[in-house]
């Protein structure tokens, strides 16, 4: 049975019973005796600075920023969140806001791409996932809290913001200007290639990606006599997990799709999958990379569980850690890490991610220039073949130019297609006999 819970990454809100898990961890707390000596040194380490700092500090500065080092020393995604950042997330889970389109986590001190969305400004300029930001305009990010680089990103639209970037195989950082847009990320786009493979791309998990997604399929049934799915899940940064159930659920009859377990017992939650499978069993291959994280790790691993689909490309990005929002006085808030999520088979997606089961990097497509070869037609008084239609072993079935240089430019997606194409030809010799 489906239960109301939505996952927190970078942009939605996940809405576990926040005031059962507060009340649980506090009276979990109240049983532990405070570390005196400790509270003693950061009692000292307070006044030290009080009194030899440089410049005046204020108490509420020095406590909050205590705060923050406490909660960014726990995981790169617990943090404190003060009223302008909880305001922030707030707005971004209404689905618009201004910004530049892309999913980020902490590193090392540094801002690390985890992936860029669809039709947003960083695509559009060319940001990649695993990019690593170093300078914002003119401020460099290390030491910078998370909240505060989101925060300096999102702006007004129409105003620009320029990222130095590192990126493995350059030799010095790259510098892109991205002018801020109002993000409105589309969940679901869906179309059909070569006529007959239904393609699927789920860029975000939102509150309505699972309808969505039916509808989608039941459109491409309609226009086609459908030979299989691809879903394409590469560059998805996760989003609500209720839309991955929903998701999972489209392809499978039964079975559990993710569990979670954490300390506190709010946090242990299953999901499995419904009769609602939209997808009528057909072929399916799931492609991911390492830009997919979180929400659609659990897609491909609910999937690859269930060897309901092949999943494809190369090993996503491994976040498998659940947050939740704890809200505080003073509009204030904790984005505290409570739970990991487990596959089916009880895999932990944390720090693992999913691997493929056919590993395939993405490359471009080529075409060379075909063998100009003498051919058995061209001898002088070549026998024919017996029948009165002349031979032209040049036709073949024809391909749309939009599909070609789809095709063409997504190796991954080529190779895609070209198994369930093989999976097609399978089927069918099957069905003869």
């Amino acid at each position: 049975m489906k239960q109301s819970f939505k996952h927190l990454t970078l942009s939605f809100v996940l809405g576990l019973s926040v005031c059962g898990i507060a009340q649980a961890a506090t009276d979990s707390d109240a049983k532990s005796p405070l570390p005196l000596e400790e509270l003693r040194t950061f009692a000292e380490v307070f006044e030290r600075i009080k009194g030899a700092y440089v410049e005046p500090v204020e108490d509420s500065v020095l406590l909050e920023n205590a705060i923050k080092g406490m909660l960014s020393g726990l995981d790169p995604h617990s943090a404190y969140l003060d009223p302008k950042a909880f305001h922030h997330l707030q707005v971004s889970t209404s689905g618009e806001f201004g910004g530049l389109g892309i999913e980020v986590e902490m590193e090392d001190g540094l801002i690390r791409v985890v992936a860029p969305i669809d039709d947003t400004p960083a695509q559009r300029a060319g940001v990649h996932a695993g990019d690593v930001i170093i300078k914002l305009d003119d401020s460099p990010v290390r030491g910078m809290a998370l909240s505060d680089a989101v925060r300096q990103m999102r702006g007004k639209p129409g105003t620009d913001i320029v990222l130095s970037i590192v990126r493995e195989g350059e030799s010095k950082p790259l510098e892109l200007t991205l002018t801020r847009a109002i993000i409105k990320v589309t969940s679901v786009k869906s179309r059909l290639i070569d006529g007959s493979v239904g393609y699927l791309r789920i860029s975000q998990f939102q509150v309505h990606t699972g309808p969505d997604l039916n509808k989608a399929i039941e459109s491409l049934k309609q226009q086609a006599s459908l030979k299989g799915l691809v879903l394409d899940l590469r560059n998805n940064p996760g989003g609500v997990l209720n839309a991955a159930v929903d998701t999972s659920d489209a392809f499978l009859d039964s079975g559990l799709i993710v569990y979670t377990q954490g300390r506190v017992e709010h946090s242990e939650l299953r999901y499995s999958a419904t009769a609602n499978n939209a997808s009528g069993n057909l072929p399916l291959v799931v492609l991911i990379n390492a830009g997919s994280a979180s929400a659609s790790e659990i897609v491909a691993g609910a999937l690859q569980d269930h060897k309901r689909a092949v999943i494809m490309g190369t090993p996503s990005f491994g976040k498998g850690s659940v947050q939740t929002v704890l809200p505080l006085t003073n509009e204030r808030a904790l984005k505290l890490t409570t739970a990991r999520y487990f596959t089916p088979s009880g895999r932990s997606i944390q720090a693992e991610g999913i691997v493929p089961d056919i590993r395939v990097e993405q490359s471009t497509l080529t075409k060379l220039e075909a063998h100009k070869g003498v051919k058995e037609s061209d001898l002088v008084g070549h026998l024919n073949n017996g029948s009165n239609k002349p031979v032209d072993g040049s036709k073949a079935q024809s391909r749309s130019q939009a599909d070609s240089d789809l095709l063409n430019a997504d190796y991954q997606l080529n190779e895609a297609l070209n198994l369930l194409k093989a999976l097609s030809i399978v089927a069918s010799n099957n069905a003869r006999g």
